[in-house]
């Protein structure tokens, strides 16, 4: 039976100033009328039923997650009570699948993707289904075949053809690669063997759990005391005794790179994990000189800028620039130079220090 995961506890503070700590950018509608939560919901709704979706978020972001999916029952929607990263995360969330079903499939899908067509998205989950039917042992994730040499993404170096169905190859993972320099991203590209690393998962639940008892021992065990309490009058403080000395880890660095059998499924579908400002220029279209404008502006001699605020009856006017990030949300303005986009995650963090978490 499957079962679908969906992360949801970043912080999104590279999408500063509209991501805030109290209502980070998973919760926010970037394309369409539905937030980044709401669309991975509406994704495999028609393949995984609400009692069967879990969302693991942090605990002051567990009542926005539960307004946001009202069809949900409000035992599956997860609070962390600290942030440690998506080994925890994921194994948490096997753990507490595995009670009710022990032979589950589980599809792990953090909650700030914009993924294309959905149809294509349900025909790979489909897939990956059958293919972790079929290989009970294996931790199978999603591909994304590069459209240009990104430096901001991972890469799965990917080996011979092992399965298919739906007409999608599953091929095993060789190697995956940390975010590479320019010049050895061209050089992935070039290749055509690597892809993008999604951070999709699906496997059975049992599966990774197992991983986890082999690679990290000590995390996988106190787990364990946690989805043993659950449910009892010493839920929560077990809860939170044990999730604070957890290893704060990845799951590909606690797992994926080390595990025997990892296969990697062809996505498909086009991707976007909406990681900063710079996505909504690959979202939306453009005008004559090269800006992405989502507000009221008016600009002269204005050039390749990306130029946010949606508070009806604010104008943004602009001379004599390009090259330029100008988000208005709220009581903060950012203005930055495109290609030091990056930094909106330091600044955020020296505003921390500085004591102006009020504008956090």
């Amino acid at each position: 039976m499957l079962h679908a995961m969906i992360m949801a506890g970043g912080g999104g503070t590279r999408f500063w100033p509209r991501s805030r700590s109290a209502r980070p950018k998973q919760f926010l509608r970037f394309v369409g009328d539905r937030t980044l939560l709401q669309g991975t919901r509406d994704r495999i709704e028609s393949q995984v039923p609400a009692a069967q979706t879990w969302v693991l978020t942090a605990a002051v972001h567990a009542g926005e997650a539960s307004a946001q999916l009202p069809e949900l029952p409000t035992g599956n929607i997860v609070g962390e009570p600290f942030g440690r990263d998506t080994a925890a995360c994921i194994g948490l969330g096997a753990a507490l699948i595995a009670r009710t079903d022990p032979d589950a499939t589980m599809m792990v899908m953090p909650a700030d993707h914009v993924i294309e067509p959905v149809q294509e998205f349900r025909r790979a989950a489909h897939a990956a289904e059958q293919i972790a039917n079929d290989f009970p042992n294996a931790l199978i994730t999603f591909g994304i075949v590069p459209t240009y040499p990104s430096t901001g993404f991972g890469y799965i170096h990917r080996g011979p053809v092992v399965a298919s169905r739906q007409n999608l190859q599953a091929m095993k993972v060789q190697a995956f690669r940390e975010k590479p320099n320019s010049e050895l991203a061209e050089q992935f590209l070039a290749s055509g063997e690597y892809y993008w690393n999604s951070g999709i998962f699906v496997w059975k639940a049992a599966t990774i759990l197992h991983e986890l008892a082999q690679q990290r021992p000590a995390l996988h065990a106190a787990i364990l005391r946690i989805a043993d309490a659950w449910g009892t009058p010493e839920q929560e403080a077990v809860f939170r005794k044990e999730y604070e000395g957890l290893e704060k880890i990845s799951i590909d660095y606690a797992v994926m790179e080390k595990a025997a059998e990892v296969l990697v499924l062809q996505a498909p579908f086009q991707w976007d994990d909406v990681g900063s400002w710079q996505a909504l220029e690959r979202r939306n279209p453009q005008d004559a000189n090269g800006n992405t404008v989502l507000a009221t502006h008016f600009g002269i001699d204005t050039n390749d800028s990306i130029i946010v605020c949606d508070e009806p009856g604010h104008l943004v006017t602009t001379i004599g620039v390009s090259n330029l990030l100008i988000v208005k949300d709220g009581d903060a303005t950012l203005i930055a130079d495109r290609r030091d986009e990056a930094a909106v995650k330091q600044l955020v963090e020296a505003l921390k220090k500085s004591g102006r978490e009020i504008y956090l």
